[in-house]
């Protein structure tokens, strides 16, 4: 949950520019998108149209091949495989992996936005997410299996965030400390989860494809290049009380 008093000081003081009212429309727009698209897709379980059984496992099957990435098709040229890496942004395979991705986006999206803008932000999202998806796919070229899902839009978001608000304090709960929810600079959980990813994609390197960790350090990195090229002459925010609250698992 974003400290609205923090963020006010913050427009106050310049270092922030000024959004249209409505706060972070874009990304609550995109929450409630991802959220629509699996409530009435046959992952959620709670459209009756696609039966039970062996007909729902086809339907999710043809559902994943239609509207994901899949690498070994995305080179072919055609106009549905080149559309894939932004469909695939807003379908997600599992209540988990939705929620997972949703609550990363809410936590710090809202204030990504706030700085970027709703257009800049709308475009940076999309843009970011796609190209995370084309590198996965560029790195498993001859796969056959379907990448779906947010999270390399989200790791752009988290890259940005780590370039824009280095010293904003996220509440984290990490495993190995038996989840108690503590507070930590944000610099200190994004590379924490970032190296996190990092060694993911190394352990699963001889594995083949499976969760895209690679598209996740894409899109981090992709995310982090942005804002540092689009922002590095302008004041970014270092005021330590500025700060984002919310439960993220790294």
């Amino acid at each position: 949950m974003i400290d609205r008093r923090a963020a006010a000081a913050r427009l106050a003081s310049g270092l922030l520019r000024t959004v249209t009212s409505g706060g972070p429309s874009v990304a609550y727009a995109l929450i409630a998108l991802c959220c629509l698209v699996f409530l009435i897709s046959p992952l959620s379980g709670f459209n009756p149209s696609y039966g039970t059984a062996d007909a729902l496992l086809a339907a999710q099957a043809g559902y994943f091949e239609r509207w994901g990435v899949i690498p070994s098709e995305l080179w072919d040229g055609s106009a549905h495989a080149l559309l894939t890496p932004l469909t695939a942004l807003f379908v997600h395979g599992s209540w988990l992996h939705l929620l997972g991705n949703m609550l990363f986006l809410y936590v710090f999206g809202a204030m990504a936005e706030e700085r970027m803008g709703h257009a800049e932000f709308t475009f940076f999202y999309l843009g970011c997410g796609y190209l995370a998806l084309v590198g996965y796919a560029a790195a498993h070229a001859s796969s056959d299996e379907t990448l779906v899902g947010a999270s390399g839009a989200i790791s752009a978001v988290l890259g940005a965030f780590l370039y824009l608000f280095p010293r904003a304090r996220v509440t984290s709960l990490f495993p190995f400390l038996f989840f108690l929810p503590l507070r930590f600079p944000a610099w200190i959980v994004l590379i924490f989860w970032f190296v996190l990813q990092w060694l993911a994609v190394q352990g699963a390197g001889s594995g083949g494809p499976g969760v895209a960790y690679l598209a996740h350090v894409v899109g981090f990195a992709l995310g982090f290049l942005y804002a540092w090229g689009r922002y590095r002459r302008t004041d970014r925010v270092k005021t330590p009380a500025t700060a984002t609250e919310g439960e993220s698992q790294p």
